[in-house]
């Protein structure tokens, strides 16, 4: 009978209280003492308010591989993952622009070529994870600070057309003096293929004339970045 004296209040559900503690961690501690799967759950937990997130979080982590995986995923595939509806996709790559913009944000305030960990960074968020290979160059003015990263083609998942007219013409357009390749290798190997270090000599070959230097040419993958300037390949 409701009133009667063996009713219970209703009780808390258990990820309430683990919502507590792991906002508690991270107030007190910082959020570097949180697993990449509890940073997710934090996330989370303010899209899905009425559930448990910890089994969404891991299951994205075990779908992706990790959180730039998760950042970088298509939405379409997103919603696959249990729990993860067209919304919460949305917030999540909402999550990835800002990343994305911040990394961009960072290289436009110091020359690219003095600031390179931030390069490094920006290109492996933007191109690491991508399926299909992309080309893309970073124009650069003669304060070599960023005018413009533009993507100069798109391919399969193992070959972008590239045009070193095109990159020549679209450099003199934004009066750029020198620039900076970047492409992605979806397999993940970062190693430069033979066509690689063939098509970066035709674009400097190409510039040449016009006096418009290339600094570098980065290829990017899940396994880190690899320079051409590093390896002694320009």
């Amino acid at each position: 009978m409701p009133g009667g004296a063996n009713d219970q209040p209703d009780a808390k559900p258990h990820w309430q209280g683990h919502r507590e503690r792991l906002r508690g961690k991270l107030l007190k501690r910082g959020a570097a003492a949180l697993e990449d799967y509890e940073v997710l759950e934090v996330i989370l937990m303010a899209f899905i308010p009425r559930r448990d997130v910890k089994p969404i979080s891991k299951a994205l982590m075990a779908r992706f591989g990790s959180l730039s995986g998760i950042l970088a995923a298509p939405g379409i595939d997103l919603v696959k993952v249990e729990g993860i509806g067209e919304t919460v996709a949305a917030y999540i790559k909402a999550i990835a622009e800002i990343q994305s913009r911040a990394s961009r944000e960072e290289i436009r305030k110091r020359p690219a070529i003095s600031s390179w960990s931030a390069l490094i960074d920006y290109v492996r968020t933007e191109l690491q994870h991508e399926k299909r290979e992309q080309f893309r160059v970073l124009f650069l003015d003669r304060k070599n600070q960023l005018i413009a990263d533009e993507i100069m083609g798109h391919g399969t998942v193992d070959h972008a057309p590239v045009y070193p007219r095109e990159i020549a013409r679209r450099a003199l357009e934004l009066q750029a003096s020198s620039l900076i390749l970047v492409h992605n290798h979806p397999s993940g190997d970062t190693t430069p293929s033979r066509a690689d270090i063939d098509m970066t000599r035709e674009i400097i070959d190409v510039l040449d004339p016009f006096d418009i230097t290339v600094h570098d040419h980065l290829i990017a993958g899940t396994s880190g970045v690899t320079s051409f300037r590093s390896s002694g390949l320009i």
